[in-house]
């Protein structure tokens, strides 16, 4: 297959209805909107939730919680998949990421301690919980917080 050959799946495409091109097209004068009103002027039509002047849905419904501003976004690694990397190796946030363990960093890397871990090496994280720490330490480990 080369490059001038490509073609959209069969029936994945529609022709586009040519609007205002003479009373013979069937979509002529008007567009298809109709004779007056908001709808068919330029520019017209309503915002997305407006209900006539009646109260809208999303202002009639009580509001509840907040959202904290200053909350962290960890990004989680469990135990178990620290089995992929070699015995005395320091696991750094930096080679999780280029391992493909993980995505991104948004404001750190926390390790819980889902799974076990049959190696012994070093692990860098912002955060540790305590049953991680403890695994690492059981396998001859070092949790080090960064």
């Amino acid at each position: 297959m080369k490059l001038h050959e490509l073609r959209p799946a069969e029936g994945s495409t529609k022709n586009v209805k040519r609007l205002g091109r003479g009373t013979a097209t069937g979509q002529g004068k008007t567009a298809g909107r109709g004779q007056k009103g908001q709808k068919s002027r330029s520019g017209g039509g309503v915002k997305p939730g407006f209900e006539g002047g009646q109260m809208p849905l999303y202002r009639r419904l009580p509001k509840r919680g907040f959202t904290n501003i200053f909350k962290k976004q960890w990004t989680i690694v469990n135990l178990d998949v620290l089995n992929k990397f070699d015995e005395g190796t320091v696991v750094t946030p930096e080679l999780l990421l280029e391992t493909g363990v993980i995505k991104k960093v948004v404001d750190g890397v926390k390790v819980l301690g889902n799974g076990e871990l049959q190696k012994k090496i070093t692990v860098q994280a912002h955060k540790f919980s305590q049953s991680a720490v403890e695994k690492i330490e059981a396998a001859g480990g070092k949790a080090e917080v960064i």
